[in-house]
């Protein structure tokens, strides 16, 4: 069925689509049976996306999809969530964080840092994500900081990971992309320098805790410098709540004077604070985390880096947890290859005939995405 072209200003705020909507003809934006919200549509409008693209046609009222068309196995994808796969995936995340941890230890305690051995680390970094990307970025997704855990650590290590794998849809050339991991290993560093309870405060901080907090662009900065990082690693550690309007801290610099992996970082800083849940926060799911950015309200952020989280991760980002259409929960895995409009998810509770998770390619006839679950509704059967 061919797709048409709708305005986004045109469509009818809170109104149902009676076929999948389309960004930019590659992505699921919104499936029959969730509401294209005035929330949707202001966000989309304020990133520029004017046209969104869908079969169907909108309606006040919601038509549905008939649930009884089986999915097919995607085939290529079964192998990648095999035990033995995830395992590695978790422990290899298990000792990035371990090594998050330590790296900042080595920094408070000693006082010393080799910028060489953190290269290497990250190196090892980028070769696992250049091999397991979408377990990579399933497992950190789903590993949640505990009260008793480094919750610093888990923020970088995340960051990282994600900064990396926008790196990687740049197309950055490798040593590129190690100066970048490495940039993001360290851009909250500053924070050491001040008292955790400021930053891991379940109440309002007081404006003299405010002002403590945000001289940790420079603290992180000052500490880099003392141990002769290059310029490109330094700067993000100083800019990286730099925002495009200019209304970011501590300089108030804009646009075209941030650099790029200054630019980089804080998208993936914002989106991991977005997805995860935090001492004063409960966590947004993905898909909402994505929203949120892609509203880029007061155009906070840089255009071409939030496509590039977009179209690394998705609409619906790899690691989300989706109700399917056949009324089973799922967990999106990839991005379809052969489709990127449809994402692959793995089928919770359905194995395929050798015992293994099924993995399906949603599409729009068959098998596809309602919405992304709650918290609450998630079933881990």
């Amino acid at each position: 069925m061919e797709k048409k072209k709708y305005n986004v200003k045109t469509i009818p705020p809170d109104s149902f689509f009676s076929e999948p909507v389309y960004l930019e003809d590659e992505f699921v934006l919104a499936a029959p049976e969730m509401l294209f919200t005035r929330e949707m549509i202001n966000a989309l409008d304020a990133w520029d996306f004017f046209d969104v693209y869908s079969a169907g046609d909108p309606s006040q009222d919601y038509t549905g999809h008939s649930d009884d068309a089986e999915s097919g196995a995607y085939s290529d994808a079964a192998p990648l969530w095999d035990s033995e796969k995830n395992s590695k995936a978790e422990k290899f995340f298990a000792s990035f964080l371990k090594y998050v941890e330590s790296v900042f230890t080595q920094v408070v305690i000693k006082g010393a840092l080799d910028f060489n051995a953190v290269a290497e680390q990250i190196r090892a970094v980028c070769d696992t994500i250049r091999e397991d990307r979408q377990l990579l970025l399933v497992v950190q997704k789903n590993k949640l900081a505990s009260p008793t855990d480094n919750y610093l650590a888990f923020h970088t290590a995340k960051s990282t990971i994600i900064s990396l794998v926008i790196g990687n849809h740049l197309k950055l050339p490798a040593h590129k992309l190690i100066e970048l991991g490495v940039a993001a290993l360290f851009h909250e560093v500053g924070m050491i320098k001040l008292p955790p309870q400021m930053y891991l405060s379940k109440r309002p901080l007081q404006p003299e805790e405010r002002r403590s907090i945000r001289t940790h662009p420079l603290l992180g900065f000052n500490i880099l410098k003392s141990f002769d990082f290059p310029q490109a690693v330094t700067l993000p550690a100083l800019e990286h709540h730099e925002r495009e309007n200019g209304c970011g801290y501590p300089r108030k610099i804009s646009g075209n004077g941030i650099s790029l992996y200054s630019k980089i970082i804080a998208v993936a800083c914002s989106y991991e604070a977005l997805s995860s849940q935090r001492p004063h926060k409960e966590a947004k799911n993905g898909y909402t985390g994505m929203l949120e950015l892609l509203k880029n309200e007061g155009k906070q952020y840089d255009d071409a880096i939030i496509r590039a989280l977009v179209f690394s991760l998705s609409i619906y980002p790899i690691g989300l947890n989706v109700l399917l259409s056949s009324g089973r929960n799922g967990q999106v895995v990839d991005v379809n290859p052969e489709n990127p409009r449809f994402p692959i998810v793995q089928i919770f509770g359905e194995l395929t005939p050798d015992g293994k998770n099924k993995i399906a390619a949603t599409s729009q006839d068959e098998l596809y995405i309602v919405r992304p679950l709650t918290k609450e509704e998630i079933n881990w059967e």
